[in-house]
C-alpha cells in the first residue's frame, strides 16, 4: 500500500497524521513531505534530496508515491531537503530534524517553472565541435559500455508554432567509438551496425509536445540497421545565447531516449547462443546539442 494512502487511512481514523504510531527506530528522526501542486493535487514522482548540511553527504533521496508523500528515517542534526518535479520550479528547504519526534508530514507546494526564450523561427544547424551523440549499454553480466559516435550533422527548424518544428539528424554509423578497437569493429560488423549495408543512423522527428518549465518530448522516427521505429525523447532546452566564433545566436539541448536493440538488430539471445560477447538489450542514447542560428554570415564550425 503506497504511504500516502496509508496515512490518510490513519488520519481519517484518528483526525490527524501527526498523531499516527508507525514504528520508528530509537534516537532516530523523521522527514516527511506531502508534495503538491498550485492546486492542491498530489505530486507523484517528485524526486525528494535530503542532504546532511555539516558533511554535504546524501542521507536519503527518493520519490512521492501516487499520493504526493517522501518520508526518510535519518539521525537527528540539520539538513537541506529538495524537491524537483517536471515541470515545476524547485523547491529547497532547511529543516533541524530531532529525535523521536513522531511523524508529520509538512506540505509544499511546487509552483510551475519559468519557461526560458525559445529559439527564434528559422533554421538552425548543429554545431560539431560542441556537440556529442552518447551512448551506454550494458555490457551482459558486466560493467556498461560507454560510447559515442564521432561523425553526424543535423539541424533544427524551428517554426513560430514551436510545437510543428522539425529535427533531422544523420549520423555515420562507422564513427561509433568505445574506446575498444576489437569491440568497435564488431559493433561494425554484421552482428550489429552492419554499416557496409547500412551506413547511416537517421532521426526525423514528427512534433514537439510541450511538457511544461524547460521540458519537451520530442516524438519522431529512428532507422537503423534498415528499421524504422517510433521514438520519444526527453528532452530539456537549455536556452539560447548570443556567443561562439563570432558572437552568434546559439541554442542548446539535451536528448535522452532508451532504444531496445532487438527492435533494430539481431536478437541477442540467439547470439549469446552462438557464443558472442554482447552488450545488453536495451541501450540509452543521448544527444546533448548546441546549435547556430543559419544566416547566410554564420561561419563555420572548425572540423
Amino acid at each position: 500500500m503506497p504511504l500516502g494512502l496509508l496515512l490518510r487511512r490513519l488520519k481519517g481514523a484518528s483526525g490527524s497524521a501527526a498523531g499516527t504510531t508507525l514504528p520508528i527506530p530509537t534516537g532516530a528522526g523523521v522527514i516527511g513531505r506531502e508534495v503538491l501542486d498550485p492546486v492542491n493535487q498530489p505530486l507523484g514522482a517528485a524526486e525528494v534530496t535530503v542532504k546532511e548540511l555539516r558533511s554535504h553527504r546524501f542521507s536519503a533521496r527518493g520519490t512521492t508515491d501516487p499520493y504526493g508523500v517522501f518520508l526518510a528515517l535519518v539521525p537527528p542534526g540539520k539538513y537541506s531537503v529538495r524537491t524537483v518535479a517536471e515541470g515545476m520550479e524547485p523547491h529547497s528547504e532547511t529543516v533541524e530534524v530531532v529525535a523521536e519526534s513522531g511523524l508529520s508530514l509538512q506540505r509544499v507546494w511546487l509552483q510551475p517553472a519559468r519557461q526560458v526564450e525559445l529559439p527564434v523561427p528559422g533554421t538552425w544547424l548543429f554545431d560539431p565541435p560542441h556537440t556529442a551523440i552518447r551512448f551506454i549499454a550494458k555490457h551482459v553480466g558486466m560493467a556498461h559500455v560507454h560510447g559515442r559516435f564521432e561523425r553526424f550533422e543535423g539541424g533544427i527548424q524551428v517554426t513560430q508554432d514551436v510545437s510543428s518544428s522539425s529535427v533531422h539528424v544523420r549520423i555515420d554509423a562507422s564513427s561509433i567509438t568505445t574506446g575498444n578497437r576489437t569491440r568497435d569493429a564488431h559493433l561494425r560488423s554484421a552482428d550489429f551496425l552492419d554499416v557496409d549495408n547500412f551506413p547511416y543512423i537517421e532521426f526525423q522527428s514528427t512534433r514537439f509536445a510541450y511538457r511544461g518549465g524547460s521540458k519537451w518530448s520530442l516524438l519522431g522516427t529512428l532507422t537503423m540497421h534498415g528499421v524504422s521505429r517510433s521514438v520519444s525523447l526527453d528532452t530539456t532546452y537549455l536556452g539560447m545565447v548570443n556567443g561562439g566564433y563570432g558572437e552568434e545566436l546559439r541554442c542548446a539541448a539535451l536528448a535522452r531516449t532508451e532504444l531496445h536493440r532487438e527492435d533494430y538488430t539481431l536478437n541477442w539471445r540467439s547470439m549469446l547462443a552462438r557464443g558472442i560477447a554482447v552488450v545488453g538489450p536495451t541501450v540509452q542514447l543521448e544527444l546533448d546539442v548546441q546549435a547556430m542560428y543559419h544566416t547566410h554570415d554564420t561561419p563555420t564550425p572548425p572540423q
